[in-house]
């Protein structure tokens, strides 16, 4: 009898020193905007590691996570990034892992009070977000590099927004407190900037995260190609989000040096701004670059360098797009789009196309059925129907 409770003691001690949930919890993370703040150093890791966590407020219907996890810059420096994990309340009745969608964001602004997890209204949570929980999937939302930690916002740089997309869906199966397994089905879905991270994220993701088992990917109001969105925006009602752009890469690559280009009220801009949110925008709206500079930087050989880096289309997707567009988009240029979508096609990525009658804001509203549906059939296995 002592020797079968030996031999039933040494069982239990092996299978718990050897659970992932107990050997990889993470702490929870302080209370208050010093959640936001990493510790320095960054505590060694891989990718989508969680640095730590806390609970959020339950919501109807599922639980919420806010967390703190290690990505990578557009320059391939390791960073700690905010966001958040939903996971439905009832248990995962489908085959295999519950599914996680990685939702990238739409604008809120370059300031630490504009971070997504602190931003309201939460304008995607009613139009998609709330209606992929209900079909049972988890979603994990970034905040972005720079949104809520320290550092200005590197708004609209692909790079950085596809790394922490893709970690944000790396973290969502590091959080023991959420159960969610790895190996399941992933998607990337997005509109406006966030149509930019997700497509980012599907093309990033065959090298950055060979592991995840990308099902799908949902890009609409994608800013595809910044130079051609930039022409577009100069003097125009969206002028302001030109200027939002202009600091963010300025943030991602020092050696843009945009101070040194600005006359005395881009000076003022600079200094005032870096905490504007999407509310401040349409302030300087029908603007033009040569009311804030003395040269256009856009126009220089390092500043065309970064902008051609970030243009989307030349690492094509393995999962199929669902690429969509307001035919009266008056803020992200059809054309560019479109030429996005030629692109996937000839790589040979299945490429579901959506044109809607309307303008940026209410294609948004317009999609989000589309895009859950769409989904929906990818997580279900069906294959995805080609516009090519």
């Amino acid at each position: 009898m002592r020797r079968l409770w030996t031999v039933l003691l040494a069982v239990l001690l092996v299978s718990t020193t050897a659970s992932p949930a107990n050997a990889a919890e993470p702490p929870q993370g302080p209370a208050g905007d010093a959640f936001y703040t990493p510790p320095s150093p960054l505590p060694a890791g891989a990718d989508g590691d969680v640095v730590w966590w806390r609970p959020l407020p339950d919501q109807p219907g599922a639980k919420g996570y806010l967390v703190l996890y290690r990505s990578r810059s557009a320059t391939d420096t390791p960073i700690a990034v905010s966001g958040r994990v939903l996971v439905p309340a009832q248990p995962w009745t489908g085959a295999g892992p519950r599914p996680i969608v990685s939702v990238a964001s739409g604008t809120r602004g370059i300031g630490d009070r504009c971070a997504p997890s602190k931003f309201q209204p939460d304008y995607e949570k009613p139009l998609f977000v709330d209606a992929m929980l209900s079909r049972g999937w988890a979603v994990a939302i970034t905040d972005y590099e720079g949104l809520g930690t320290p550092g200005t916002h590197t708004y609209v740089v692909g790079r950085s927004e596809g790394h922490t997309v893709i970690d944000a869906a790396r973290a969502a199966t590091r959080l023991p407190a959420a159960g969610l397994a790895a190996g399941g089905p992933v998607a990337f879905s997005g509109y406006s900037q966030g149509g930019g991270g997700a497509a980012w994220a599907g093309e990033l993701a065959p090298s950055y995260a060979p592991e995840l088992a990308v099902a799908g990917i949902t890009a609409g109001g994608t800013p595809a190609d910044l130079d051609a969105v930039a022409k577009n925006l100069e003097g125009s009602v969206g002028f302001g989000f030109l200027l939002l752009s202009a600091l963010g890469l300025d943030a991602a690559y020092p050696e843009l040096d945009l101070p040194a280009y600005l006359n005395d009220r881009g000076r003022t801009l600079y200094a005032t701004q870096r905490d504007a949110c999407v509310d401040a925008v349409f302030g300087y709206a029908f603007g033009h670059i040569a009311d804030y500079t003395t040269a256009n930087p856009l126009t220089t050989a390092k500043w065309q360098a970064r902008l051609a880096e970030n243009k989307l289309g030349a690492r094509p997707p393995k999962a199929p797009v669902f690429l969509f567009h307001g035919t009266a988009d008056e803020i992200i240029p059809l054309a560019q789009a479109q030429t996005l979508r030629r692109d996937y096609c000839a790589a040979g990525v299945p490429v579901t196309w959506g044109g809607y009658l309307g303008e940026h804001v209410t294609t948004l509203a317009f999609s989000a059925g589309d895009v859950v549906g769409y989904l929906a059939g990818r997580f279900a296995g069906k294959p995805a129907r080609s516009s090519c």
